[in-house]
């Protein structure tokens, strides 16, 4: 067995209606708090002006920073300016993927008071962060990213010449997560289809990285049993709290196995084209999940010899399948099309209803990384996979 390293993980308090613990840990850390949320959803629900008066009852001093779409440095830089003269205890990140990794970067940032872009990996300035930060709380209120337990926030700034770039330290992983499943009750569909998906991309693609370890990969498996009988369920019933409860822990759990083995084709699309278009993470990683891996498995195959990566692939596809029996190979097909049906029935949009064209294949190839990857891809590949998906 190779050595390997696991980074830290919250201390997490998950379970439905963990949500009431958030104002009395809050309130051990001091008596004021910078308080992330989306723009309206969650201050509109009944959660959300609960926690408001529970917070008001403490004498706590509620500082409010709202985030509508995936985070831009300048998102970051805005709050560290605004915000560090009022010297908050802790930042409480409440919402989905976006949401989190803003707190995140907000909360690294703030002993510094400085650019994030100067921070951003291979981009910059490329300085080093000390590690630092304002103590981190994640309640996520979706299921997909993990980012309530990584250690790095994914910001972006969209255009001709844009970037998706990352925070990381591993400091910067959350000190307190609170996983109540009920939060995501009044999840649209949409979003619970996208964000079910990137959890799912998250957990196959840790599960196949050339970088896992026996930890990812127990944890990987253990996530993607629970997708394959959660998902769905909750895509067709947003108020199926066994479903509900699946997904939140497998999001939690692709947290960890992402932030500890690496991911691979799929998510080194989304970080090229999250940077050129104005694309939702979970789109992206649901429009190409079913490609990239089709070709993938070509390719493996291609080369005559079952390996690892192809016995895994059938592993999973047999969780999927739900029969005793078949061949590998059977098992692997039929995980390939579950990909490709799960995509229709949900609804998942094509790239090209993004505005992606053709033209725009080679940009996006040659800004894509696929090292953790079972197989690497060349570029005609890679653009087969876009051409599919498009």
């Amino acid at each position: 067995m190779e050595a390997f390293t696991i980074a830290t993980t919250p201390l997490l308090h998950f379970g439905t209606g963990k949500i009431s613990a958030l104002p009395g840990i809050v309130k051990s850390f001091g008596s004021s708090i910078l308080l992330v949320t989306g723009r309206q959803s969650f201050f509109s629900s009944e959660h959300g002006q609960n926690l408001l008066e529970q917070l008001n009852a403490l004498s706590l001093t509620v500082h409010h920073y709202s985030v509508n779409h995936e985070p831009s440095p300048i998102v970051v830089d805005t709050a560290v300016l605004k915000f560090s003269p009022h010297a908050p205890d802790i930042v409480v990140a409440i919402g989905g993927g976006s949401v989190l990794d803003a707190g995140k970067a907000i909360s690294a940032m703030l002993p510094l008071n400085e650019s994030v872009k100067d921070y951003l990996e291979g981009f910059g300035a490329k300085k080093t962060h000390p590690g630092t930060k304002v103590p981190f709380l994640a309640v996520p209120t979706t299921s997909g990213t993990g980012s309530e337990a990584t250690k790095n926030a994914v910001l972006s700034d969209v255009g001709t010449y844009g970037y998706k770039k990352s925070l990381r330290h591993n400091n910067f992983v959350p000190n307190i997560a609170i996983v109540d499943p009920a939060l995501a009750i009044g999840c649209p569909p949409v979003v619970t289809a996208t964000s079910g998906m990137d959890a799912f991309t998250q957990l196959l693609e840790s599960y196949l990285s050339t970088a896992g370890n026996p930890i990812t990969d127990a944890l990987a498996y253990e996530g993607l049993t629970l997708i394959s009988t959660s998902l769905i369920k909750a895509y067709q019933d947003g108020s199926n709290m066994d479903a509900r409860t699946g997904m939140a822990l497998s999001s939690y759990i692709s947290g960890i196995t992402l932030a500890n083995a690496g991911l691979g084709l799929v998510h080194g699309f989304a970080s090229s084209i999250g940077g050129f278009y104005n694309i939702p993470h979970g789109v992206i990683c649901s429009t190409l999940m079913a490609a990239s891996n089709k070709i993938a498995v070509r390719k493996l195959r291609q080369r005559g010899d079952p390996g690892r990566a192809l016995m895994r692939y059938g592993r999973i596809g047999k969780i999927f399948a739900g029969l005793e029996g078949k061949s590998n190979e059977y098992y692997t097909d039929f995980l390939i099309w579950l990909m490709e049906r799960w995509a229709v029935e949900m609804d998942i949009p094509a790239l090209s209803m993004y505005g992606i064209s053709s033209s725009d294949f080679e940009k996006i190839v040659n800004a894509t990384d696929n090292k953790y990857n079972p197989v690497a891809l060349d570029k005609d590949e890679l653009i087969e996979v876009l051409s599919i998906a498009h």
